[in-house]
């Protein structure tokens, strides 16, 4: 499969993908903990235009809930190089993206949306809607790709990279007034028709 008229293969839409069945989470939750693969990796980094992703690892605890939804919290972490936006060296950045989730059967979702909704209209701190659980399934490894991608700097510069303009000698014909000089210029000396 071709990516159009390049001739390299399309970027993978989830490149870091690691399902949990949620019917298979115990009552007491579950723990898991994830790195990425230098496939997964390298994918991610073309689909996030980074140079490249030197690490990815997350760590996730998942409870279930009474009403069949589950809350999903945890960590990613990851190294990233990119190239410093003054001086165009390479960079190496860390990541550290805190995950706070819940997940629900897609048919409770527009119920749990209008709490969500009525919560705005409140002073207290809006909750996110919840993400569906596809097929019966949560993907964690599609959950910390996307905490990653929100923690990449998208300007990184070098600590100590600092932009400065050229600084430039000011014209003395680049004023508002030039072009009314250079006209007093060609207009001094004649005299006025008809006078």
């Amino acid at each position: 499969m071709s990516g159009g008229t390049t001739g390299r293969p399309a970027p993978v839409r989830d490149p870091w993908r690691v399902l949990i069945n949620a019917a298979q989470v115990p009552e007491s939750g579950l723990h898991r903990e994830i790195e990425a693969d230098e496939a997964a990796r390298r994918a991610m980094a073309e689909i996030a235009g980074l140079r490249e992703l030197i690490s990815a690892h997350a760590a996730f605890d998942i409870m279930p809930k009474r009403d069949g939804s589950y809350h999903v919290t945890g960590n990613v972490q990851g190294r990233v190089g990119q190239t410093c936006v003054v001086t165009l060296d390479p960079i190496e950045n860390d990541i550290d993206e805190p995950i706070d989730v819940m997940f629900a059967p897609p048919e409770q979702i527009p119920q749990m949306a209008d709490l969500v909704d009525d919560a705005e209209d409140s002073d207290d701190e809006t909750p996110d809607p919840p993400e569906p659980i596809v097929n019966g399934f949560i993907d964690i490894g599609r959950l910390a790709t996307d905490a990653l991608f929100l923690g990449i700097d998208p300007y990184p510069r070098k600590p100590d990279a600092v932009f400065e303009q050229p600084v430039e000698a000011p014209d003395p014909e680049d004023h508002p007034f030039a072009a009314l000089k250079a006209l007093k210029g060609k207009t001094d000396g004649k005299k006025p028709k008809g006078g």
